[in-house]
């Protein structure tokens, strides 16, 4: 029995670490393997928050559903996350109405997309 264990902790030890991937709302499948993801238990809207510093690329998760925003400004993503209402900051600040929107990816989808 200590084998075993001593062998599943080994196994564990030096499996390959993969990355997450979810399924985005009009985009299909993202790897995380770039993101700094975060579960969000202060918000009542908002679940769970990943950015890409580098791509400037934020996902949020409502109600399991992933919707992804492109071009968001590192100023935008940390006002965001220490905002008195993440829910309230989102609605006003980040998520739009139409394809227009200044963070759609649709039409502001950076070069590394």
């Amino acid at each position: 029995m200590i084998r075993a264990a001593t062998s599943l902790i080994l196994y564990l030890l030096t499996a390959p670490v993969g990355s997450e991937t979810i399924e985005v709302r009009d985009r299909g499948a993202i790897d995380l393997k770039t993101f700094e993801c975060r579960d969000i238990n202060r918000s009542s809207l908002i679940q769970r928050v990943c950015y890409d510093r580098t791509r400037r690329h934020l996902i949020v998760g409502i109600r399991g559903r992933y919707d992804d925003y492109c071009e968001l400004p590192q100023q935008t993503f940390d006002a965001f996350m220490t905002a008195p209402s993440m829910g309230q900051f989102f609605k006003e600040n980040i998520r739009g109405s139409g394809p227009d929107d200044r963070y759609d990816c649709r039409t502001h989808r950076s070069a590394n997309h």
